[in-house]
């Protein structure tokens, strides 16, 4: 260390001097004594005040150059020294030196400018303001065929240097993308995927870029999906599979990718590593079952990709993913399900999948996770049961399959994702009379909805609850169901949903309460009261912003509820003649019509 002080000083006077061989000594005593301890030469070198000496020798002329980009990357690996970097002035004569012709000096300057740049916000300015990653770019354009190890090493340091100016910077990840980063990283993939560092390099740096929203369509133009395929079934090494992985999930996300994967063959590498690793315990194959399935899911959800590998139903894929279901793998059974899910997006996929015996299955799977079940699994099972439960025609298929039965064993569930597909699932398949009738007079369902219609946290229950109480009096108009309902408690919950911020919902409810007043307007009398059904029904009336059909099914309402002497006199009371007649003139024919009919009945009724 003491030889050290002796070389630093020595290196002040030589470096005004400028003579050169004096001056490679002291670097080269400077470059070993960081090689044997990086931290305590990097605290001598700082220390010292030499730092802002470096500027100046850092001249694309001298020999030297290298050597002192060299010595700048070996301190910058310390995170104390990267703002005395910057502060030292060194960035802007480093990325002048990136126009070098000279090998050595670019690969020496690109490791100094990215160990700068590293976790530090502030050599990322001073990159930026110096216009340092325009360069870069431009020479892995154009140094991009080159495949002699040398160029190489150089095209990985670039790399390197990119991700490091952009990691977890949006800004300047964006600022990448628009400087055309991604079609050259693309390309240099193809060409270099023999040589691991870059590859390796390559694929960081898509992760980091692939996050951003903006990336997409420009991966989407490039041939990334058929090159990160190909690598991926050269792998056998679990991390190099991660690594890949790592990538292709965020860009799974775009649709136009999803099916250039799936026309890269991507699926069929996912089959293979699911046959794979389906009974091994070790923890990594576990853990790539799980990628593995997920993406597959993933792929799925893209309209054009899901019905390429749908195939009418005989493809290859939709047989494989069907045989997860009966499987002892929860992480098979769940991606099973939720692949079934998918899907079931549009009817004709559904109509096969029910006339195929698909609801079997998946009531078989339901039925192993009902004590201490996996959530995960009945969650993904009751969300296909309900795509699978909305075409019409496969409603009274899948009631005579028992669905309903399978689906209400999970009532007792307190699990929120549960509860939201089970209801889901049974509005779903309640159009038909008998259905709802049978349902409606069930103590035990109506009771648990009228709880959940309180379950305050759980927006997504609360009013799936609300609409499948309305549901079941809408389709059964039956008087029975209502006096079920009445006796549970549900009329205040129907009366506050009549109040809702959505129009549709609003309007289940109107319906399901005229129908309350048509048939068993006596049983319900009290709860319409103490609900302020009139008070609501007057304020939507009065409210301009009341959509027609609310208005329309409101005044519905009133007449119907002028069967009750105590309703019809709180109707009285509020003067409803004045909102009705102004509703004469409402540009809606139907509405114009209700309110003259309702402004008879009330006239002749006071």
């Amino acid at each position: 260390m003491d030889n050290l002080s002796d070389t630093l000083k020595k290196l002040k006077i030589t470096a005004v001097d400028r003579t050169e061989d004096s001056l490679e000594g002291c670097l080269d005593c400077l470059l070993q004594a960081l090689a044997q301890n990086n931290m305590e030469t990097s605290e001598k070198i700082q220390g010292s005040g030499i730092l802002q000496l470096f500027a100046s020798l850092l001249i694309p002329q001298s020999s030297c150059t290298a050597k002192v980009a060299n010595i700048i990357a070996e301190v910058a690996k310390n995170e104390f020294m990267r703002i005395p970097c910057v502060d030292a002035g060194l960035i802007s004569p480093l990325v002048q030196l990136l126009n070098s012709k000279d090998q050595e000096v670019l690969l020496q300057t690109g490791r100094a400018l990215g160990n700068i740049c590293y976790d530090s916000h502030e050599g990322r300015s001073a990159v930026d303001q110096a216009g340092g990653a325009q360069i870069v770019i431009d020479h892995l354009r154009s140094l991009c065929s080159i495949t002699d190890p040398a160029n190489e090493k150089l095209l990985t340091v670039f790399c390197g240097m990119l991700m490091n100016y952009s990691n977890e910077n949006d800004s300047l990840q964006a600022q990448l993308i628009n400087m055309g980063v991604i079609p050259t990283l693309v390309k240099l993939l193809g060409i270099h995927c023999q040589n691991a560092a870059l590859t390796e390099m390559c694929l960081v740096a898509f992760g980091n870029l692939a996050e951003l929203e903006s990336s997409k369509e420009q991966f989407a133009s490039t041939n990334i999906a058929e090159e990160l395929v190909k690598l991926f079934k050269k792998q056998i090494e679990h991390d190099k599979r991660e690594m890949i992985f790592e990538v292709l999930a965020p860009l799974a996300e775009n649709d136009a990718i999803k099916l250039q994967l799936v026309e890269a063959g991507l699926v069929e590498c996912l089959l293979e590593i699911v046959q794979e690793k389906v009974d091994s315990e070790k923890e990594e194959d576990i853990a790539e079952l799980k990628t593995a399935s997920d993406l597959m899911v993933l792929l799925l959800l893209g309209d054009e990709s899901m019905q390429k590998l749908f195939e009418g139903g005989k493809g290859n894929v939709f047989q494989r993913v069907l045989s997860w279901i009966p499987s002892n793998n929860h992480q098979l059974q769940l991606a099973g399900a939720l692949a079934i899910a998918n899907f079931a997006r549009n009817d004709g996929n559904c109509i096969h999948m029910v006339d195929n015996g698909i609801v079997e299955k998946l009531m078989d799977l339901l039925d192993r996770h009902v004590e201490d079940g996996n959530v995960t699994v009945q969650h993904a099972a009751l969300s296909a049961l309900r795509n699978l439960a909305i075409p019409v025609v496969n409603k009274a298929k899948m009631l005579s399959a028992g669905v309903t039965e399978a689906v209400l064993k999970f009532l007792k569930s307190e699990m929120p994702p549960v509860q939201f597909k089970l209801l889901g699932t049974l509005r779903m398949l309640i159009d038909a009379q008998e259905a709802a009738e049978q349902l409606g007079k069930n103590v035990k369902l109506v009771e648990r909805l009228v709880e959940w219609c309180e379950a305050k946290d759980h927006a997504g229950v609360m009013g799936e609850s609300n609409r499948l109480l309305s549901a079941l009096i809408r389709h059964s108009k039956s008087k029975d169901v209502i006096k079920t309902i009445v006796q549970s408690g549900g009329i205040k919950h129907l009366v506050t949903m009549a109040t809702s911020e959505h129009v549709i919902m609003q309007n289940e409810a109107l319906v399901a309460l005229a129908l309350i007043a048509a048939l068993e307007l006596g049983t319900a009398e009290k709860d319409l009261e103490s609900a302020k059904l009139v008070q609501i029904l007057h304020r939507l009336l009065a409210d301009e912003r009341s959509a027609p059909e609310i208005k329309y099914n409101s005044m519905v309402l009133i007449c119907a509820l002028m069967g009750s002497e105590s309703l019809h006199k709180e109707v009285q009371d509020l003067a409803f003649l004045d909102v009705v007649s102004k509703l004469r003139s409402h540009e809606n024919k139907s509405v114009a019509q209700q309110a003259s009919l309702t402004e008879q009945r009330l006239t002749v009724e006071s």
